[in-house]
């Protein structure tokens, strides 16, 4: 029996998920690339495998940010928004700690949110996974770019056709016309050609290689021998970086786990969630530590200094030192910590001073997150040593967790790790974010973010001025404070739409949230919303959702 579709908030993205299911352990399903759960329940095999696990387990099922029936307010989404994704549908359902299952691409986004949350996550488990989409020396069995062009070339030329050469996911069913059917279906309604292209591309820069070690929590890697998506030498290259990490091969080609010999495959899952005894605490986590040093010899004022500290926070932040001319924060992700040192330069070049900033991911003991030990200072300072005035200097681990952001890298220096002897390549951040040109009219307090990133700032500007008729991208980017054309690349960049049309995008959004919740009617939600036309407001909507507001009524 389908499981009722429910919706919760990850900032200001409506995330739509499901439960179900007897067992005592909670069981998080991140499924690959795209995903629509109303549809999963239309394929008799999946329903089957769902089913089976929903004995031993209360699984949650949801759709991750720009896909199926979650918002597509926005076409892509870092890893880091989708782990705030997978809290925020947690925290819905009462979950404190879960076991992790993730499938294909899903396997990036479980593995970085079991380091950086072991104490919410139970065990990880994984099925055809992959650490990165790019060939290279280190890791031959990725697809080249070539390959990856193909797959590019596929869904321009025929997402919308059902000729997806969808049989290499699964030969066993190659011959089966009506799961062949459902599953070009299942991919069409999880996302639009676009938002697929945008999604695929950003896969082909994930790169979760170096941060493998650091996940702790039970492990069960899982994959087929002759899988032709995901070669097995993958999944073994991942099971010999995650310590007591279980790898398992089953007999078979198909990357999807709900076909083939599924038996096994269920069985291995059940003896392993039954298995594991929950951890109480663990010691270390994943931190994003970011680094900053004053260059100028004039101190910035205090109201600058009040201003470092709040921009801090907004991004979800800590301070854990802060002495005269540096200081150290940690961020629970790449993207936010990024983002922060974004907005410290453009204050600090306001407070006329200039400083040089540093960001990397380090594993850190939890209870000593207060301060740092004396290998990663001495790292730290190595990565400032190198910095010229104004610039972010980031990790090369640090980039490859970074697709999909909007932000824009140059290749720089290498710098060496005195304790391990590793080279790290290094990158700076060649798209800092210029505000308003005229300091002395700011109101520094006013200018800061009101939340912990780009665009969740952007959607809450949009959201606030939703029923002003007249709001457009002049106004956006006044109360955003950059200048248009700096907004526009950098909406493009991380939603994959221009300011007009993520504009459009929220307010018909909004709309049919108005619709459905609130029984409003269709001519009093198109004023709310800020279109004085019922019809043209009707018009728009049909083209965004395919259907008539009137139907919601």
């Amino acid at each position: 029996m389908k499981a009722r579709t429910q919706y919760t908030k990850s900032g200001r993205i409506n995330i739509a998920y499901q439960v179900f299911g007897s067992g005592l352990i909670d069981l998080v399903y991140i499924p690959g690339w795209v995903s629509n759960i109303d549809m999963m329940w239309a394929c008799p095999e999946l329903v089957h495998f769902l089913e089976e696990l929903g004995k031993v387990a209360r699984v949650i099922l949801f759709d991750k940010r720009g896909t199926g029936l979650s918002d597509r307010i926005v076409e892509l989404s870092t890893l880091e928004e989708r782990m705030d994704d997978i809290r925020a549908v947690m925290d819905a359902v009462g979950s404190e700690k879960a076991a992790l299952f993730g499938h294909s691409e899903g396997g990036s986004v479980s593995a970085l949110f079991a380091a950086t949350y072991p104490n919410r996550t139970v065990s990880l488990m994984t099925f055809g996974v992959f650490a990165k989409r790019r060939y290279s020396d280190d890791y031959p069995w990725a697809p080249t770019d070539y390959e990856r062009q193909e797959v590019f070339d596929m869904i321009e030329t025929s997402w919308g056709s059902g000729d997806m050469n969808l049989q290499t996911l699964a030969p066993s069913k190659a011959n089966d016309p009506v799961f062949m059917d459902w599953l070009a279906n299942y991919f069409r309604s999880g996302a639009s050609p676009s938002a697929a292209m945008v999604l695929t591309k950003m896969n082909t820069e994930v790169d979760i290689i170096n941060i493998l070690n650091t996940i702790k929590v039970p492990t069960l890697l899982m994959q087929r021998t002759e899988d032709i998506d995901v070669k097995i030498e993958e999944g073994r290259f991942i099971a010999e970086r995650i310590e007591g990490a279980k790898f398992v091969e089953f007999e078979g080609e198909d990357h999807l786990f709900w076909a083939g010999n599924t038996k096994e495959i269920l069985a291995e899952m059940k003896a392993f969630m039954l298995q594991v005894e929950p951890q109480r605490d663990y010691e270390k986590q994943l931190y994003t530590i970011v680094s900053a040093r004053i260059l100028s010899q004039q101190a910035p004022n205090s109201k600058c200094k009040e201003q470092v500290k709040d921009l801090v926070l907004q991004y979800r932040g800590k301070i854990i030192e802060h002495k005269e001319g540096t200081l150290i924060a940690i961020f629970e992700g790449p993207s936010k910590a990024v983002h922060c040192c974004m907005d410290i330069s453009a204050t600090m070049q306001k407070c006329d001073t200039e400083l040089s900033l540093g960001v990397h991911i380090r594993e850190s003991t939890i209870a000593e997150i207060g301060f740092i030990s004396e290998e990663t200072d001495r790292f730290i300072e190595s990565i400032l040593n190198l910095g010229l005035p104004n610039q972010i200097l980031l990790t090369q681990t640090v980039k490859y967790l970074l697709s999909g952001a909007g932000i824009n890298f140059s290749q720089y220096k290498s710098v060496v790790d005195q304790e391990t002897g590793a080279s790290h390549l290094l990158y700076i951040v060649s798209d800092q974010t210029v505000h308003d040109d005229n300091p002395t009219q700011i109101d520094y307090r006013n200018k800061l973010p009101q939340s912990h990133s780009f665009l969740e700032n952007v959607l809450q500007i949009i959201e606030k001025n939703m029923s002003v008729e007249e709001f457009g991208v002049d106004m956006l980017c006044k109360e955003v404070g950059v200048s248009e054309r700096q907004l526009q690349r950098k909406l493009k960049a991380i939603t994959n739409k221009s300011p007009n049309q993520l504009i459009s995008s929220v307010r018909l959004h909004k709309a049919k949230e108005l619709l459905i919740s609130h029984g409003e009617n269709v001519s009093e939600v198109a004023y709310l919303m800020g279109y004085t036309s019922p019809s043209y407001f009707s018009k728009r909507f049909k083209r965004e959702f395919g259907i008539s507001p009137s139907v919601l009524q």
